[in-house]
């Protein structure tokens, strides 16, 4: 199906068709092609206010995912119909992971596309609050990351490297 891209900041340029191509193949690695994604490129203003309201921390971040379904780790979305195709949304705190990077002197498309493929994992059921589930997510978004690597010639590792 389709991953809808809206760019919702001015302060950094976006390459959208590297970034949307990502995601399609980070979505087909997670087995769930068929399902539409959102995508915000968000500043850090919008990117607060949303910190703020559901996760009451008044700051921006990186990215925050709002799943359509609930599921389980490890299992894929059971639509009953045509418009229950929806994995969510996520929003990438794209002014916030640019700052990052000219800190760190990390390239900022690949950032995006980490960053992306950790929030789809959350779309998809996997948490990061206890070690257990921290391994799952990591193992989860290793394995995707790999495929994409597989596919353009990078060598991409997962956000939560070192959480525990």
């Amino acid at each position: 199906m389709s991953v809808v891209l809206r760019n919702a900041q001015r302060a950094v340029p976006v390459r959208r068709a590297p970034l949307r191509r990502a995601v399609c193949a980070l979505r087909a690695a997670l087995g769930a092609a068929r399902f539409d994604v959102g995508l915000v490129c968000a500043g850090n203003g919008l990117m607060r206010r949303l910190n703020s309201a559901y996760r009451q921390r008044p700051e921006p971040t990186d990215v925050l995912s709002f799943p359509f379904h609930r599921v389980v780790a490890g299992e894929l979305p059971r639509p009953r119909c045509r418009d229950e195709y929806n994995l969510g949304d996520i929003f990438l705190g794209v002014e916030y992971i640019h700052q990052q990077c000219c800190d760190t002197g990390e390239d900022f498309d690949s950032v995006l596309a980490v960053t992306a493929a950790h929030g789809l994992c959350h779309l998809l059921g996997y948490q990061h609050n206890t070690k257990l589930e921290w391994q799952q997510m990591y193992q989860k978004e290793a394995e995707i990351l790999e495929e994409l690597n597989r596919l353009t010639g990078t060598s991409l590792r997962p956000l939560t490297v070192g959480l525990f």
